[in-house]
């Protein structure tokens, strides 16, 4: 007989020690997920995403740190799901809004490009207008030139004319003033001859 009790006594012990294992292990399981879980909430960036999921998960917890043995190991896999998910979920929002800030200095940068791009072509239209406008004056001021130098051309032709004019004027008068010369030595000439023949007729 007291074998018998020593037998039960000795197998209840063992299943206590196996409830108390299997406790443990829960224990260890629920920690784990736990602490996982809760240096994720803890983390500066992604501690801020997926509350959601997080929330999820930390039911999951729950539910496992509550069920049966005979529930456990899917409680336990839909809890270390529910952890990985959070962990996932805040990552990729994380990276989502990474890549949103990076699309907005892109599209600074680009905006800054095209301003620069605009400006640069501003100054060079500025430049080519600015040169036009000189180019123009400079051609309006050789044309003015030119006028004067054709106006000044054309008053030296007509003073050209009215000098050659006046010269073909005076060669005339001298040549008419040449002839009056001319007949004047003849007619003195004749008249200087008559007297002499004159004064030798009259001599005894």
């Amino acid at each position: 007989m007291k074998r018998v009790v020593t037998v039960v006594a000795a197998i209840a012990m063992a299943l206590g020690v196996a409830v108390t294992a299997q406790a443990k292990r829960d224990d260890i399981d629920v920690s784990r997920l736990t602490g996982n879980l809760d240096q994720l909430a803890s983390d500066p960036v992604l501690g801020n995403y997926a509350q959601a999921e997080q929330s999820l998960a930390r039911n999951a917890i729950a539910q496992l740190a509550q069920a049966s043995s005979h529930e456990r190991p899917h409680a336990l896999y839909v809890a270390e799901r529910r952890v990985d998910v959070a962990r996932a979920s805040a990552q990729l929002q994380d990276a989502q809004v990474k890549l949103a800030q990076l699309d907005r200095e892109h599209d600074q940068i680009q905006l800054e490009n095209t301003q620069r791009e605009a400006e640069t072509a501003r100054r060079e239209l500025e430049r080519q207008r600015l040169q036009y406008q000189m180019a123009q004056e400079e051609a309006q001021r050789l044309q003015a030139q030119g006028e004067a130098y054709s106006q000044a051309a054309e008053q030296a032709q007509a003073e050209a004319a009215k000098a050659k004019k006046l010269a073909e004027a005076q060669s005339r008068v001298a040549r008419s003033a040449k002839r009056e010369a001319e007949l004047a030595a003849k007619a003195a000439k004749a008249m200087r001859a008559q007297m002499q023949q004159q004064d030798s007729g009259g001599k005894p």
